[in-house]
């Protein structure tokens, strides 16, 4: 009788899981996404929430913009991100859609035409992970369903040279599309709609930019030389990598869809209305408003207040400018530029990296720094405030690409931290004794969710420092 029944119900549990999986699969939630679906996913969700980023938190930390409250990421207080100020989750999200793209490229030659731009999305976003926070997770952090949800931490020096690294991927990349002989367009792509000659420029300002970065730890001429002899990087506002919000939803700009006072919790900093009125710079124009009524009164504040004990009446203060919220069609989401690629190039001539003319990459660099920002250049602004000069030329490099580089991520910051320009001003009140942070901290969720080996990596950051220096800056 035991056995009859056992057969019984044998019998009726295999026919109920027949067909289980066409029965019970959602179809308006795929399990499997298409690579063009991905690679647009990618490319817009990480352009489009580090654009945020730079506005709410990297524009604080690069002094270009201050907030009235909530405002403890602007006095140092990294490890307490309120209005933004932890990119962690943007980086691995997008990383681990990124790394979809690439397995299907590498596995199903219907989707070889994935490979290089995957490959060079994945540098790129590695690069802005990596010189935020140093050691990070890497080689086994994009597999966590078939290797580790424990992935250790990856030295910054191997992330950038080692195989599978940052350049290493980005050479990969350039020689994946050379080679690509198939006739499948590369569906999904917002930035360059397919033209895979554009991801190979893209690519190669990505090698300057990286081999800039460790060009303290590296001798880096002779690669450099022949990126710049080869002539195929990023030189016109054709061929940049950018993505262009619109003036509506869903693709405004952010602070556009928030409320006012998230916006106007934002205005002018001191450090860079110096700047702009000392180069009698008009982009402060674009970049900011004037104070009420006035059309050419601009105010900053200094960066950090204790909100707590200061009183402070936003009319008193510039808040920024129009295109970050009514007109946000006219603003970008910045991946790779033209004037970007030419002020690393202009450092890299002063500095003798590369044989060229540092003053005339600087020029070039300027005046497509201010038709991005849709301003015109006045004709005396390179014979007299922002005439180059020798004897300052670093200072007066990068001081340009800082101005360019608002909400750009956290570029301006990490461009302060590896050259010292240009010369932030302490905080009112440092919640961090004073000192400039140079590295975000690891976020409190890696220590509960990877114990182990965030414990390793907060020993070599003195306790998961905000001043401990990242490898390429030590």
């Amino acid at each position: 009788m035991k056995h009859f029944l056992y057969s019984i119900l044998f019998i009726l549990l295999s026919g109920c899981t027949q067909g289980f999986e066409e029965i019970n699969t959602n179809p308006n939630f795929p399990v499997d996404v298409q690579p063009n679906l991905l690679l647009r996913k990618v490319i817009y969700n990480y352009g489009e929430a580090m654009s945020y980023e730079g506005f709410v938190a990297g524009n604080l930390l690069s002094q270009q913009l201050t907030a009235l409250d909530f405002n403890l990421f602007d006095r140092h207080a990294l490890k307490s991100p309120q209005l933004g100020g932890n990119p962690w989750s943007i980086f691995y999200t997008n990383l681990r859609d990124n790394e979809i793209i690439l397995d299907k490229a590498k596995n199903n030659p219907t989707f070889k035409v994935y490979e290089g731009p995957a490959l060079i999305f994945k540098a790129y976003m590695t690069m802005g992970l990596t010189d935020l926070f140093g050691d990070v997770p890497y080689s086994e952090a994009f597999a966590g369903d078939t290797k580790t949800v424990t992935p250790k931490y990856d030295t910054q020096e191997t992330i950038y040279l080692g195989n599978g690294g940052i350049l290493d991927n980005l050479r990969k990349g350039i020689a994946a599309i050379e080679k690509y002989s198939g006739n499948l367009p590369l569906e999904g792509d917002v930035l360059y709609n397919g033209n895979l000659n554009n991801w190979i420029l893209f690519a190669n300002s990505l090698r300057i930019k990286a081999l800039i970065r460790i060009s303290s730890k590296q001798d880096i001429s002779q690669e450099l030389q022949e990126i710049v002899t080869q002539g195929k990087f990023i030189s016109n506002a054709a061929q940049n990598a950018v993505f262009h919000f619109t003036e509506s939803e869903p693709n405004n700009f952010r602070m556009a869809r928030l409320r006012a006072g998230d916006f106007n919790n934002f205005v002018m900093s001191e450090t860079i209305e110096e700047v702009l009125k000392n180069l009698n710079d008009p982009r402060i124009e674009t970049l900011f408003r004037p104070l009420g009524n006035s059309s050419n009164d601009y105010n900053g504040l200094i960066n950090g207040i204790d909100a707590s004990q200061t009183t402070i009446s936003l009319g008193n203060y510039s808040l920024a400018g129009t295109i970050f919220r009514e007109n946000s069609g006219n603003l970008k989401a910045n991946y790779m530029t033209a004037w970007e690629t030419h002020f690393l190039l202009a450092e890299a001539a002063y500095k003798g990296f590369i044989t060229y003319d540092a003053k005339s990459l600087y020029e070039l660099a300027v005046s497509q720094a201010f038709s991005y920002w849709n301003t015109t250049l006045p004709l005396d602004y390179l014979s007299t405030t922002a005439n180059f000069d020798t004897s300052k030329a670093m200072e007066q490099i990068i001081t340009q690409k800082w101005i360019a580089n608002s909400i750009n991520g956290y570029e301006g910051w990490i461009e302060y931290r590896r050259t010292g320009f240009p010369k932030l001003k302490a905080v009112s009140a440092s919640l961090n004794n004073g000192l400039i942070p140079v590295r975000m901290p690891y976020p409190t969720e890696e220590a509960t969710l990877n114990t182990a080996n965030y414990e390793l990596a907060a020993q070599a950051t003195d306790n998961n420092s905000i001043n401990r220096k990242v490898w390429w800056n030590e």
